[in-house]
């Protein structure tokens, strides 16, 4: 008897719940209005999610990247239909009440396209991210929905130049302090607010935008070398419609996210965040990026993974080079090649393309070897990973530090409380600062923000006036991806919710030591049990998104996440 031949999948398998049938002639006619004809009913229908917006340089191109991402998607045979969502700028609203809604932002992002990915019933999505939410918030989504997808990042920002000197927007931040404790004129610090964006792309050093992108890549859900090609060029567009094509492919094979996005998958990811000395924000985005997938992360993975990899890259905010710099080098995928054949990466597993990581990086050279970027794990900047995971009487369910380029990593100075971001600032500025304090930031918290602020004016500041690693700093925020000294973020549990920190007091001896792991006060369990047990939170006093927020949202621990 003749072998029967496989039956072709069906491709419009989840569309077809609203273009088949005669019951479905009105959705038909409103699809037909948007430019489908008779043939693109019986073709799989793509969703690309665009975070275009003219509000920040990181999403400021990405239209044109949606429509390349849709011609993708059409020469091979699929039909896309293009939405938005929003944006939130991280570093204009910085320092602001505005950065509340920041990390708020990426749980809209990942809620938008959830709703109009299962509304519209796409059978699969690409979906293009700048600015540093836009990244997570896409891949929650992408992790909540389950259908054939890929990531692509709008790509890293080219450097500005001033007097020969490379530029980028953390250069402006530390010109604040620099400015102020008079080691640069005016006519210098205009000059750096002036050519340290030139134009469209993320933040060009290894900040979160492109710890993030990178981190995708690593997990297996953007398409090899993706992550490190510069924005306005022609492999970023090329990266679109090579993503398009992509995706009608993983509808053919049945490849979904939670095929590729697996615990081993996510160890690549870190693996690569601690080996290129990524953002503290990876942390609280992984674990996050994890819970969408129900797959197990946790702060013990990273401190795991820390002690196994190296710190490899002299990459900004601690280093010397840009993202722009190692794509001229070769760009991600060659330093991903370099770490599998160091037996630091997990080769098997599953990735966008329908092949395996190894089998994706066979096609590429390892990092070329005595480069100024990049070392090799017998002769790393660290030994270990920079992101360091900090426990104590002042975060018995952990804190976060960044190492990477710090002669000293440990301090214990007496405290000094703001309760919030501006407080300090202002005390800052204002010289009331000196070496050997510890600065503490509390009720910047998920909850207590709410909206968990990154600390880049501060701490910019700190570096500006010379004080990066002679005053530590605390905070139960977070911190730029662009933020480097001594100072440690994420502490849980946060002050809003009566963690350790709402019981400090100006003076208390505050110790933080990197190498010991160990984040704590001079203060007995008794006593701080007693200064809580007359503590009470103080009130929400906001509305709307934030309070909604509020009431959602779980610890940084456990990603800061409002659907777990």
């Amino acid at each position: 008897m003749a072998t029967q031949p496989p039956s072709k999948p069906v491709l419009n398998a989840r569309s077809r719940r609203i273009t088949a049938g005669d019951s479905r002639a009105p959705n038909r006619a409103m699809l037909r209005a948007v430019g489908f004809s008779d043939e693109d009913f019986d073709k799989p229908i793509i969703g690309v999610a665009s975070t275009w917006s003219e509000i920040t340089p990181c999403n400021s191109h990405i239209d044109e990247l949606a429509r390349r991402a849709k011609q993708g998607v059409e020469t091979a045979q699929g039909k896309a239909q293009i939405f938005g969502t929003i944006t939130v700028s991280d570093g204009i609203s910085m320092g602001t009440e505005g950065m509340k809604y920041s990390l708020v932002s990426r749980e809209v992002i990942a809620d938008s396209i959830e709703v109009v990915s299962n509304a519209q019933a796409f059978d699969g999505l690409v979906a293009i991210g700048g600015c540093d939410k836009n990244m997570p918030g896409c891949m929650i989504a992408i992790g909540r929905l389950d259908i054939p997808s890929v990531f692509v990042y709008g790509g890293t920002i080219l450097p500005g130049t001033h007097q020969g000197k490379k530029l980028d927007i953390v250069s402006a931040f530390e010109s604040v302090g620099q400015v102020c404790a008079g080691t640069i004129s005016r006519e210098v610090f205009h000059a750096i607010e002036a050519h340290a964006c030139p134009g469209a792309g993320s933040c060009g050093g290894m900040y979160t935008a492109n710890t993030m992108s990178t981190a995708i890549e690593a997990l297996g859900m953007s398409l090899p070398n993706s992550a490190s090609h510069p924005a306005v060029t022609a492999a970023k567009a090329a990266d679109c419609e090579d993503a398009g094509r992509a995706v009608i492919r993983l509808i053919e094979l049945g490849v979904t996210p939670r095929k590729i996005m697996t615990p081993k998958a996510f160890e690549n990811a870190i693996t690569v965040v601690m080996a290129l000395g990524g953002s503290t924000n990876a942390v609280l985005h992984l674990i996050a990026i994890a819970k969408a997938l129900e797959v197990e992360l946790s702060l013990a993975d990273f401190d795991r993974l820390s002690k196994r990899v190296p710190h490899l890259a002299d990459l900004k905010p601690s280093g010397k080079f840009v993202m722009a710099d190692l794509s001229e080098l070769g760009g991600t995928a060659p330093v991903m090649r370099m770490l599998l054949d160091e037996g630091l990466l997990h080769g098997d597993c599953l990735t966008v393309t329908g092949k395996t990581l190894a089998e994706n990086l066979a096609e590429f050279e390892p990092i070329p070897r005595g480069n100024a970027i990049i070392r090799r794990p017998a002769d790393p900047l660290r030994a270990s990973g920079p992101l360091v995971i900090l426990k104590g009487n002042l975060a018995p369910e952990g804190a976060v530090a960044k190492v990477s380029g710090l002669k000293q990593t440990a301090i214990t100075g007496p405290a000094r409380i703001f309760d919030s971001e501006e407080e300090c600032l202002e005390a800052i500025l204002g010289k009331k600062i000196n070496a050997g304090d510890v600065v503490v930031i509390r009720y910047e918290g998920p909850k207590g923000g709410p909206g968990m602020r990154e600390m880049l004016a501060p701490t910019s500041a700190l570096v500006g006036e010379g004080l990066g690693e002679s005053v530590g700093l605390i905070t139960d925020g977070r911190f730029s991806g662009g933020t480097h000294g001594l100072v440690v973020g994420h502490v849980c549990p946060e002050a809003q919710t009566g963690g350790p920190m709402a019981a400090l007091r100006e003076g208390d001896v505050i110790t933080i030591d990197a190498d010991r792991q160990e984040l704590s006060v001079k203060l007995t369990d008794e006593e701080i049990a007693q200064r809580l047990a007359a503590w009470t939170p103080p009130p929400m006093k906001y509305r709307g998104v934030l309070r909604k927020y509020a009431r959602e949202v779980v610890s940084a621990s456990e990603g800061a996440v409002t659907d777990y």
